[in-house]
């Protein structure tokens, strides 16, 4: 998976087993990935260099900023930057403002590691598709 060289994702999630499983997989494919186990601590980070991603995979239902929350700041920080949703509570992105809605992917827990290695594949090509590069 030559693409996923220097891609930058960030990931956030509350669930630290979870967390750290995602942050190694998506490791072994190539990717540069930090690890935030908060959204606030994702939001804080993001913010001190709001172009470095070029992904964040963040839970919904997380203490202190809920992942809504976190996607609508991201977004607001960095508008070509793209979402993945990954939680077990309902969602659906057309829940979102209807401005944001292209960027955002959903994938629901439990999930296997291919379906979140195609998810995050298909949401950056996408973004490729849309930027022309």
């Amino acid at each position: 998976m030559a693409a996923a060289v220097q891609r930058r994702i960030l990931v956030v999630d509350d669930e630290p087993a979870l967390l750290s499983l995602m942050e190694q997989f998506l490791r072994r494919l190539g990717y540069q990935v930090d690890a935030c186990s908060s959204g606030g601590e994702a939001f804080r980070r993001f913010e001190a260099d709001p172009a470095a991603y070029a992904l964040v995979l963040a839970d919904i239902l997380m203490p202190g900023m809920s992942g809504r929350d976190l996607v609508l700041k991201l977004i607001e920080r960095n508008p070509e930057v793209c979402v993945l949703i990954c939680t077990g509570a309902p969602f659906h992105p057309a829940t979102l403002p209807p401005e944001v809605r292209r960027q955002v992917g959903f994938l629901q827990k439990p999930f296997a590691p291919q379906m979140l290695a195609e998810a995050v594949e298909r949401l950056l090509s996408a973004a490729r598709d849309s930027s022309g590069g």
